[in-house]
């Protein structure tokens, strides 16, 4: 399967490299989803299709037989045969937007979703037949244990286009790290799953999995998403067919703040990564709204606006939220936002808080943290501090990575550990690890004016005991450092001559 998969994310990714140079990196990003998208649901349609034909009750061509198995019924000139036997015709571009039209009008929860762009005179129709010849020769369904095959690699190139897109990629991508620690700590077994940023949707592709790792049925899960992003909702639509979960993203994109659209929508889990620090977002027009339970957000950052937007739209219950936001909000004081975090504490709603590490992000270099938001917590009046700012690995020189299970070593990997050091935490049996983690409560954090700041509460690790005694290390130490200063002045005379014999004073 690992291999599968990496021969299939180097193939998927050599197409769309074929296309770097001659359009935009955003207009490639439609170019290859939109194929990707066509030829999954192609081979899935053509697996089916063959199977109906050799039973031989004439079945084949009968929607019914398709939809049944969540399989959509592909008309005759979108399937794959004949998109390929025209990928050198000058037409293809045509024949690609057909194609996407047809299963459109078939399919009518993708209406204006899948992209009618191939036909454009600035695609040069001779690379685009080469990356149609390069589909064709991928095989990206072969029956339903599969089906997460084709979803990893499509993640795999919604990553990659992240990276290459730099600050815009953020928009659409959340680092796997970061969403899976998120869902690690919620557990969404079952209920409404909401997320009003919801970018490509990754939040729900790492939900199902959980399910899937935990024996769980996909079908205990609502799913509710919105995106203000036309091309990223579209985007987050095909992803979430490709991966067979039913979702609802409404008609159109949308803005969560001016048009909510789910309104009544109370969930039990909502996991989110919002545009960080947004100003001038609209604050003005909407101030009295009904969200503001714990004050009006100012419009010169719109952080407090997704978490009290998040907090209305929770299962008073039972509903728990895990967000994404820039390090500013644990400890902002301007324009009111410190009143209404602490209105928020005082409310007993944070169940916890994560300092993340730097370079988790391919957009974003400043520092972000974790929110997890609760209501009805196990641990009543108490909050769990983590900071997780050393924790991951560098995976080339600008990203860093969380390790994930059980390590050569025998001890748990970045995203395991986080996770467990939650669920002890809740389940009242975690023991503190100073410079690591620590538990606080509302009056604690009274006593640090509500400021969220992890390495306020776990302060600095504490450092192992060599057992050299004091007297002798700093006798070792102050003669090291005399030696390292003699050996300075040596250095500075030697480059004075170097410099001198060259006719240079210093």
């Amino acid at each position: 399967m690992k291999v599968k998969i990496v021969r299939l994310e180097k193939e998927l990714w050599d197409a769309a490299d074929s296309l770097r140079g001659h359009i935009s990196a955003s207009e490639y990003r439609k170019v290859i989803v939109g194929l990707i998208f066509l030829k999954y649901v192609s081979d899935a349609f053509e697996e089916k299709y063959q199977q109906l034909l050799a039973e031989g009750d004439g079945f084949e061509n009968d929607p019914d037989a398709y939809s049944e198995e969540n399989i959509f019924f592909v008309p005759e000139i979108a399937r794959w045969q004949f998109i390929a036997s025209h990928a050198h015709s000058s037409e293809i571009g045509t024949v690609l937007d057909e194609a996407m039209r047809e299963i459109e009008e078939d399919n009518p929860s993708l209406e204006n979703v899948l992209p009618q762009i191939y036909a454009s005179p600035d695609l040069d129709k001779r690379v685009l037949g080469e990356v149609v010849d390069i589909f064709t020769n991928i095989q990206m369904y072969e029956g339903e244990n599969e089906k997460d095959l084709l979803g990893r690699a499509y993640e795999y190139c919604i990553e990659q286009f992240a990276a290459y897109e730099g600050k815009r990629g953020g928009e659409f991508y959340t680092p796997t790290s970061i969403v899976k620690t998120i869902v690690e700590i919620l557990k969404p077994y079952r209920g409404r799953v909401y997320d009003p940023a919801c970018g490509s949707g990754g939040m729900f592709v790492q939900s199902a999995k959980f399910i899937e790792n935990h024996s769980g049925n996909i079908n205990n899960l609502s799913v509710f998403g919105q995106e203000s992003n036309a091309d990223t909702w579209k985007m987050a639509k095909m992803n979430m067919v490709i991966r067979g979960i039913d979702a609802d993203f409404g008609e159109h994109q949308a803005n969560s703040f001016f048009n909510d659209l789910h309104p009544t929508l109370k969930a039990n889990y909502i996991m989110a990564n919002p545009p960080f620090n947004i100003s001038n977002w609209g604050a003005d027009k909407l101030q009295d709204d009904i969200r503001w339970k714990y004050g009006t957000p100012p419009n010169s950052n719109a952080n407090y606006a997704w978490i009290q937007h998040m907090i209305h739209h929770m299962d008073p219950s039972n509903g728990k939220v895990g967000l994404v936001l820039a390090n500013g909000s644990l400890s902002s004081t301007q324009s009111g936002e410190g009143d209404i975090r602490k209105k928020i504490i005082e409310d007993d709603l944070i169940e916890g808080i994560i300092a993340l590490p730097a370079n988790l992000f391919y957009s974003v270099t400043i520092p972000a943290c974790l929110w997890f938001i609760s209501k009805n917590k196990k641990q009543k009046g108490k909050t769990l501090f983590i900071d997780a700012r050393k924790m991951g690995y560098m995976v080339d020189r600008k990203h860093r990575d969380f390790t994930e299970g059980t390590q050569e070593d025998g001890s748990l990997g970045d995203i395991d550990l986080l996770a467990k050091t939650f669920e002890d935490f809740q389940n009242g049996v975690l023991e503190e690890k100073k410079g690591f983690s620590a538990i606080a409560t509302i009056e604690d954090i009274a006593k640090q004016d509500y400021i969220l700041t992890p390495g306020r509460y776990v302060g600095i690790e504490e450092q192992e005991d060599d057992g050299e005694p004091f007297e002798e290390k700093m006798t070792r130490l102050t003669s090291e450092l005399s030696d390292m200063f003699e050996k300075s002045h040596e250095l500075e005379e030697e480059i004075r001559k170097k410099l001198g014999a060259i006719g240079y004073e210093i």
